[in-house]
């Protein structure tokens, strides 16, 4: 088991029903809206970002698990792109404003997406409008393939099954999902324990890593593309399993997860 695994969480860009509230008239999924245009270039920047941060502490990544909701996917798009882009040199890649046309070394990282990152399931993440329809709900998203195809091509793991095999029953509590949340993120790292994790979820998830993993922080605020660290502490001899801690000094204003110490 690598000692030092690192696990970074981060919630997708900016959707683009909260800057326009009637693009969920008539959608056939309107939980399901896609990132803005600022949405797409904050995850291409905050990729770059996580990216150097890795080099600067001597690591890299070497797989991403991203929720199927497509906000998510296309932020896991940018953002594995960020990671896989060619050259090497931190300094011309930081430069680089768009991933369009970027060549990438897809061998760098594996993608795969993981339902158990899903969105909250209830009214609280979804809205009145949602709730309303979601008990008539038989198929939330489409297959798999279709899912897919929104990442980039030869990123995509199929030798792996996801933790959830579909997205979570609606109707959970918002302590039900963060405990589900809290549950995936040490699943996904006992899972791939000799690898450094991204895993693209929502804010929510953000928000119990900090809280989950971190000692007695209260979360108040979780931006779009806000990430947390996570890093795996040394087993110690006679102590049991190791465990996941949150670096804080590499949470906070930087990186747009808000939360109060104890």
């Amino acid at each position: 088991m690598a000692a030092r695994q690192r696990v970074v969480v981060m919630r997708h860009g900016d959707r683009l029903d909260h800057a326009e509230p009637m693009w969920l008239a008539n959608k056939p999924r309107p939980w399901d809206p896609p990132l803005t245009d600022a949405g797409i270039l904050r995850a291409w920047t905050v990729g770059k970002r996580i990216r150097a941060q890795a080099a600067a502490d001597g690591y890299q990544l070497h797989r991403v698990l991203v929720s199927p909701f497509f906000r998510c996917l296309q932020t896991a798009g940018q953002a594995v792109a960020a990671l896989c882009a060619v050259p090497d040199d931190a300094a011309l890649a930081a430069a680089v404003e768009s991933s369009a046309n970027v060549p990438l070394d897809t061998s760098r990282v594996k993608v795969s997406i993981e339902y158990g990152l899903s969105e909250m399931m209830n009214a609280e993440a979804m809205g009145v409008f949602v709730s309303q329809v979601a008990p008539s709900v038989d198929k939330w998203f489409p297959d798999l393939a279709e899912l897919e195809a929104v990442l980039p091509t030869g990123t995509i793991d199929h030798s792996t099954e996801p933790l959830y095999p579909e997205v979570p029953k609606w109707g959970e509590s918002v302590r039900g999902a963060r405990t589900r949340y809290a549950s995936v993120i040490k699943a996904l790292a006992d899972k791939y324990p000799d690898e450094n994790l991204l895993l693209i979820t929502h804010g929510e998830a953000v928000g119990s890593s900090v809280a989950c993993f971190g000692t007695g922080v209260e979360v108040y605020d979780v931006e779009y593309c806000a990430y947390s660290l996570l890093k795996r502490q040394p087993q110690v001899e006679g102590e049991g399993e190791s465990l996941l801690k949150l670096l804080t000094d590499r949470s906070g204003p930087t990186t747009g997860i808000h939360y109060l110490l104890p």
